[in-house]
């Protein structure tokens, strides 16, 4: 039996642009070589496609623009077998970030909403048809989707069927007061987030400290840690940490999100954490071992 599992949120066209030198190297006001790819990205977007290389399967509930970068955005999820509908809208151009990638792998990215502001109740489908459901950040915390999407999650909620929430990134939170952030928190049943997150979130600097604090607003808690692996905990339960896989780093765009999509599928059938965080952690070696955010046509994990 596999997870079928709703992904909300954000579905973006990434422009990955690497670059030779680290950031203080940019010849600002002039030029800097590099080397510039697109490719499908946002976290939802993400999460779903990387979900199809599990044996889960995915349907993304976003929106694109009615542009050559929405057209190659749904083709992407139609040849990955991420299922959709209703995903592109008559107004608003696609959503675009564009990722700067230094030598090390790191990324800091530039987005553009676009057409991913304004996702509303309408946009949700019948919920009999899944069995749980992933909420990116980034869409509660665009004003815009914001009454929208807590609509989304009080039908979710009432529907029964458990929510996994990643709180997106500190840049994007400290645009919505801290308590309205943590608001939400307490309306999910499993919440994912990167070790800058749960500090940001919680004024801790270690991050099991950061996860028991996380724990009084949410029953299970799962902390990515990037190359130092992943920790998870559950109310009740022990703290369990897993490794990282070790990899050639090429580009870290959407580990979190591959790694997300790993967790879900294994956690959500067996609630074993041990296994989820290491199928998240096999996952996302996958990632970040190619440019962008999502799979490949034909990789397997």
């Amino acid at each position: 039996m596999s997870a079928r599992v709703l992904c909300i949120g954000d579905v973006m066209l990434d422009v990955i642009t690497k670059i030779a030198v680290m950031p203080s190297q940019i010849n600002y006001g002039s030029d800097t070589p590099s080397k510039i790819s697109t490719h499908g990205g946002g976290a939802a977007g993400n999460v779903a496609s990387w979900l199809t290389r599990t044996d889960a399967r995915s349907t993304i509930v976003g929106h694109v623009g009615d542009d050559a970068a929405g057209a190659a955005l749904m083709s992407e999820f139609d040849t990955l077998g991420v299922h959709h509908n209703n995903l592109m809208v008559d107004k608003g151009s696609s959503g675009v970030v564009v990722v700067l990638v230094d030598p090390t792998g790191e990324r800091t990215m530039f987005p553009d909403n676009g057409a991913n502001s304004g996702l509303h109740i309408g946009d949700l489908p019948a919920l009999e048809n899944f069995d749980v459901v992933y909420l990116s950040g980034y869409s509660p915390l665009d004003p815009l989707s914001r009454p929208g999407v807590l609509e989304m999650v009080a039908a979710i909620k009432s529907a029964g069927l458990p929510l996994y929430f990643d709180p997106a990134s500190v840049g994007a939170m400290m645009e919505v007061p801290l308590e309205e952030v943590k608001s939400w928190i307490r309306l999910m049943d499993v919440i994912l987030l990167n070790e800058e997150e749960a500090i940001y979130l919680t004024g801790e600097t270690d991050s099991e400290k950061a996860l028991e604090s996380l724990l009084e607003y949410c029953e299970t808690v799962v902390i990515k840690r990037g190359s130092q692996g992943a920790i998870g905990k559950a109310r009740g339960s022990i703290l369990i940490s897993v490794p990282a896989i070790s990899t050639e780093v090429v580009d870290t765009t959407g580990a979190g999100d591959s790694f997300a999509a790993g967790f879900i599928a294994q956690y959500a059938m067996t609630k074993n954490m041990q296994h989820g965080l290491e199928a998240g952690a096999a996952v996302a070696a996958r990632c970040v071992a190619i440019v962008g955010a999502r799979p490949r046509v034909g990789t397997v994990i």
